[in-house]
């Protein structure tokens, strides 16, 4: 019998249908899937309140790890041949609830020399986030063997519009009634249970050398190397931006909530003016950089495991 273990966080539950999509054709032949949920303590509520959503940024981004609900003790006593890590993205960093239980000893006990697939479900930008999971795994000895990135496709001015009306009403639904539905297509959720086939091939050959490779023929990793410029920069800036914000104050405090208020605006600025430029730069040096880029492309899907 091989045990696969799926954890994740999922504030939506939009990750929650893509990895049960996953397990649907994964389960079965001698293979038993246990789940573990990441339950915060506190929680953090959907849909978000508008302050609440801004005010997370610099513990999220600084990766400040928060309390959660222990595993229960099935989950903690048995041994696992593989296990899926589900995530999302908040501000180019892994969620909150992941970032903790990796820090935890939890995901040393759970994780520690087995086999991980990661699977994150975002807007757009997942690279830089990817290569914190992978940091935050080999601190605990797992082995990574696979990753799965699935977005929305919708570009990227459209998805901010789209996302920030999901985030905060809390509604999967066409903003004004002529803008697209926010996040995942339902046809890539619907066609996730693809991924749980060379996946469960590899687990019962005991072998995911070729794993990352039969996933990409499936359109697993998709690159889009203006974006990948976007997010390494972005990661720049909001470093200086968190520790600015973290020597403010506490969440929730007047003076940091102030602060909070000047970065909501930087943000939409930088999306909405700084981002085009950047877009133009990037289109005027695509060309003369064609193989460059090319290169780029290969290396973030298929090396998208090892840790550097």
């Amino acid at each position: 019998m091989k045990e696969v273990l799926i954890i994740h966080y999922s504030q939506t539950g939009q990750l929650t249908t893509i990895l049960e999509n996953m397990a649907s054709t994964l389960t079965g032949d001698n293979i038993n899937i246990s789940h573990f949920e990441i339950v915060p303590k506190p929680q953090f509520g959907f849909p978000w309140k508008p302050e609440r959503f801004y005010d997370v940024f610099p513990e999220t981004f600084m990766q400040i790890p928060s309390g959660f609900h222990r595993p229960k003790p099935e989950i903690l006593e048995n041994k696992y041949d593989l296990v899926i890590l589900g995530y999302q993205v908040w501000y180019l960093t892994p969620s909150i609830p992941i970032n903790s239980f990796l820090k935890s000893d939890f995901a040393k006990l759970l994780l520690k020399d087995t086999p991980v697939v990661s699977v994150v479900a975002c807007r757009n930008m997942w690279i830089q986030a990817q290569e914190k999971i992978k940091r935050l795994l080999a601190s605990v000895d797992a082995k990574l063997v696979g990753h799965i990135a699935l977005v929305d496709r919708h570009i990227n001015h459209i998805s901010v519009i789209t996302i920030e009306h999901w985030m905060l009403s809390g509604r999967k639904d066409r903003y004004l009634g002529i803008f697209p539905k926010p996040g995942i297509s339902d046809t890539d959720i619907d066609k996730a249970s693809k991924f749980g086939h060379p996946i469960k091939a590899a687990l019962k050959a005991n072998d995911f050398s070729n794993l990352q490779d039969e996933l990409l023929l499936l359109g697993a990793v998709r690159v889009n190397p203006y974006l990948v410029r976007t997010d390494e920069r972005g990661n720049v800036l909001f470093s200086k931006w968190a520790n600015l914000l973290m020597a403010k104050g506490r969440p929730g405090e007047p003076k940091r909530l102030k602060w909070i208020g000047f970065f909501k605006f930087y943000l939409k600025f930088a999306i909405w003016f700084i981002a085009p430029l950047v877009f133009v730069v990037f289109l005027l040096t695509y060309f003369p950089m064609t193989k460059k880029r090319n290169r780029e492309r290969k290396y973030y899907a298929s090396v998208a495991l090892k840790h550097t």
